[in-house]
């Protein structure tokens, strides 16, 4: 039975886009160490990224963009970068198996699994493949926007990250549904 995991990352940090992987992994080829992506170094994510990609059945990366999180708010941006994820594979699923306690809308039968990425190997590689590409995603922004230090933060609410906010206001990549964000435009 083909059962893709499914997670994402980035829905708490401040900037950038919500990004979400789906994947299938193959039971003939299990990966050793693959777990919830929070649980590892960038290195040992980076050197899984790479194993999962060869190894898996299929894999595919989704994702919504700042101004759909705007329009329709980060849990519902976050489902439907699930669902493209879902939509991406090369090969189509006949269940899929979702970290946390919502499920987005797919083309088969869907389960939220809380502490999937820990507990679900799929749902762990799916986490680590969108965790790297998020990542990567957010070290390329830093390069457009260096005065606000996404490489070091990610986007996520640090200090350093509310200072450079204070400083330069909010960059094109922000969430301005945020509330630290809407705050600092609308002063």
């Amino acid at each position: 039975m083909l059962i893709a995991g499914v997670d994402e990352a980035g829905r708490g940090p401040l900037a950038g886009a919500v990004i979400a992987a789906a994947v299938i992994l193959d039971p003939a080829y299990p990966i050793e160490g693959v777990t919830d992506s929070k649980k590892l170094t960038a290195k040992r994510r980076e050197r899984l990224e790479v194993e999962i990609q060869q190894q898996a059945k299929a894999w595919a990366i989704g994702r919504a963009e700042v101004e759909e999180i705007d329009e329709i708010n980060i849990l519902q941006a976050s489902l439907l970068a699930m669902s493209r994820a879902v939509e991406g594979l090369s090969i189509s699923p006949v269940h899929v198996q979702v970290d946390g306690n919502q499920c987005p809308a797919v083309n088969c039968s869907v389960e939220a699994i809380i502490n999937g990425d820990a507990l679900v190997p799929a749902i762990g590689a799916a986490s680590i493949l969108a965790k790297v590409a998020r990542d990567r995603e957010l070290m390329a922004l830093d390069e457009q926007y260096p005065e606000y230090g996404f490489a070091r933060h990610k986007g996520y609410p640090t200090r350093a990250h509310f200072a450079a906010l204070e400083e330069h206001g909010a960059s094109p990549v922000h969430r301005r549904s945020f509330a630290p964000v809407r705050r600092i435009i609308n002063r």
